[in-house]
């Protein structure tokens, strides 16, 4: 063995990879509740109170172990906590560019939502602004089903 072997060997390359994932049964019952009803929902902890959107499995604070039933329906209005707009393309982004990604609280919500705005020129929005969502016709199932959020 020589001491080049001992060099780390590059290899440039592009991957892409198409994958399927199980959201989990919180994560499931929020995709399908978005598509089939229109509704958003929420996990609430019943341990500390804690309301996630988007719903997890575990509590950040307390470390319960949440479950189906501990979701609530939130929004579907809520306000815009942060946001900035994107000027460049990336292949796994959805949108074209430019585009705004804010993060929104809904009402009843602890956490926020990261997601687009929408209908809003860049100049009128800010912190504070109270926003609803605007769901796709024909949702799919996925976070996509929420087209973007506008401002009420």
């Amino acid at each position: 063995m020589t001491d080049n072997a001992l060099w780390p060997f590059e290899v440039e390359q592009h991957i892409t990879a198409m994958s399927k994932y199980y959201a989990g049964k919180i994560g499931s019952r929020f995709y399908i509740t978005l598509r089939d009803e229109g509704k958003i929902m929420a996990v609430k902890c019943p341990r500390c109170g804690k309301v996630y959107m988007p719903p997890r499995e575990t509590c950040g604070p307390c470390f319960y172990n949440m479950k189906v039933d501990d979701m609530v329906e939130v929004g579907p209005e809520g306000v815009v906590e942060t946001f900035t707009q994107v000027h460049y393309n990336e292949p796994v982004i959805p949108r074209e560019a430019p585009f705004v990604y804010a993060v929104i609280k809904l009402d009843g919500a602890d956490t926020g939502i990261t997601h687009y705005l929408g209908d809003v020129d860049y100049e009128n929005i800010s912190i504070g602004m109270k926003v609803t969502p605007v769901l796709e016709n024909e949702r799919q199932g996925n976070i996509l089903d929420i087209k973007h959020f506008k401002p009420v």
